[in-house]
């Protein structure tokens, strides 16, 4: 099932680009609030690189993510 939901949320981000930011991550998760994007990234949820102050998010941590809570509901 998860590879399944790994193909579909690929198709679903493709016009974002393999590296997203803070911005582009809320949007693929619905429009998030800013509090719960940084939150995520800090615990860790979601992977990311911090370069200087902005985090470079890779689209398939996001896509993890979301495989990850979807099989725990």
């Amino acid at each position: 099932m998860s590879e399944n939901l790994r193909e579909n949320y690929s198709l679903m981000f493709t016009t974002y680009p393999d590296i997203v930011d803070i911005t582009q991550m809320r949007k693929m998760l619905g429009g998030i609030g800013v509090t719960l994007a940084y939150k995520l990234l800090k615990q860790r949820k979601i992977k990311s690189l911090k370069i200087g102050r902005e985090y470079k998010i890779p689209k398939s941590c996001i896509i993890e993510y979301l495989i990850e809570n979807k099989e725990n509901e």
